[in-house]
């Protein structure tokens, strides 16, 4: 890891909603923070929400635990939901463009184990 990589975000899993795994069958993984709506709160990976430190842009990396995808498009949303709600959709796929406002696409690849304890995070 290079010594000037700002963090832009970082987080925690505290819980698992019980269909939270279903999605990895299409490459997304959901995070949400407290406020997540009882209709989705099992299909998510709760977080605790803290201040993000910047513009997410495509280049950058999110991180979970010590495996890095590289961010490769980021929904018009994104940022306003994380910002607000601790709301992100990451699709696994690499696809260079954003299909929808809410989501985040990193690199295509195996999506990773994410535990209760799995630290998340975004950095340039």
């Amino acid at each position: 890891m290079k010594t000037n990589e700002a963090i832009m975000y970082q987080t925690n899993v505290k819980e698992i909603g019980q269909d939270a795994q279903d999605f990895s069958e299409i490459k997304m993984a959901i995070f949400f923070g407290d406020t997540a709506p009882d209709a989705l709160r099992s299909s998510c990976y709760l977080i605790e929400v803290y201040p993000v430190n910047g513009v997410i842009k495509p280049g950058m990396s999110l991180v979970v635990d010590n495996e890095d995808f590289e961010i490769t498009a980021v929904g018009r949303e994104v940022q306003r939901n994380l910002v607000n709600l601790g709301h992100m959709a990451v699709s696994f796929t690499g696809k260079q463009q954003a299909e929808l406002a809410g989501t985040m696409y990193v690199a295509d690849k195996e999506l990773p184990i994410i535990s209760i304890g799995s630290t998340i995070t975004i950095k340039e």
